[in-house]
């Protein structure tokens, strides 16, 4: 059976896409909002205010944030030259959505955690963006497995690094899976878990996955073999894995355990722990479970 082959990227391929992510990510918010509507559970209407941090947050750190590409800051482009210019990141845009949503909530005065909002329309938006990806990037390195994609001596040409007739790892159709998988996960866990849960378990799965997937997408290695994506989640990580082992070891992801929709909370009452019995630093505990740090 033969590979599948991937010609030129058309213009504005890419650019497409991400526009028809951001499109999928709101219409998923959407609907959320409508669901928890109908469900007598209304959202503030600030929401929209932190939204537009989250699009702007995105759109600049996604676009500035692979400026230090050289110890050297002398080397590196010009603060105009990378805006136009420079490299986009999918990691740095999403650390640029995440600290967006924050300043938005502070400059809203809404404490209220907002991430199992967000997360289902992320994973949607990052599927679908990701296809600009895969057809207009470097898809990966080589692989001898049947999935593997080659690439037309056309498009080979346009590539840099990229080889023409070679089967290839088709890593964004990876990241495509992925986040498929993790749309559909999140929303069998939306009501389950206490505000802003889902949203933590998404983020560090994505990272453990990007952080292998790297290995086979053909990016440069710059130290210790490991290239700057991994080392970015080597540096950001590490603070939101922490909080998901310390939120497991307090029970709080038991309810994903029970696979059925009787497991579901909804209402305020899945805002609110139950009652236990045990000292007042207990208690304090438990409520720190609900309040935590995830957006």
């Amino acid at each position: 059976m033969p590979w599948p082959v991937l010609g030129p990227p058309a213009v504005a391929t890419h650019e497409a896409f991400v526009a028809a992510g951001v499109a999928a990510a709101v219409l998923v918010l959407t609907a959320e909002l409508r669901r928890r509507r109908r469900a007598g559970r209304p959202v503030d209407e600030r929401i929209w205010g932190v939204v537009a941090g989250v699009l702007v947050g995105g759109a600049l750190l996604g676009r500035l944030g692979t400026w230090a590409q050289h110890l050297n800051l002398r080397a590196n482009a010009t603060v105009l030259e990378q805006w136009a210019y420079g490299n986009r990141s999918v990691l740095s845009g999403l650390v640029g959505a995440y600290l967006g949503a924050l300043v938005a909530k502070r400059a809203l005065g809404w404490r209220e955690r907002t991430g199992d909002l967000f997360a289902p329309a992320v994973a949607a938006g990052m599927a679908v963006g990701r296809i600009g990806c895969l057809l207009t990037e470097l898809p990966g390195t080589p692989t001898g497995l049947p999935v593997g994609v080659t690439l037309t001596p056309e498009a080979a040409a346009v590539l840099p690094g990229a080889v023409a007739a070679v089967p290839l790892h088709p890593s964004f159709g990876y990241e495509i899976a992925f986040h498929l998988v993790a749309f559909v996960l999140l929303l069998r866990w939306r009501d389950r878990l206490v505000p802003g849960e889902t949203f933590a378990l998404y983020l560090v799965g994505y990272a453990g996955f990007r952080f292998a997937v790297e290995f086979v997408r053909g990016n440069e290695a710059v130290a210790l073999g490991l290239t700057r994506p991994q080392w970015f989640l080597l540096a950001c990580a590490p603070l939101a894995v922490w909080h998901v082992i310390r939120q497991a070891r307090r029970g709080v992801y038991r309810p994903l355990r029970r696979g059925t929709r009787g497991g579901h909370m909804s209402g305020s009452a899945r805002l609110r722990p139950g009652p236990r019995r045990g000292t007042g630093a207990e208690r304090g505990s438990e409520e720190t479970t609900v309040s935590g740090a995830t957006p």
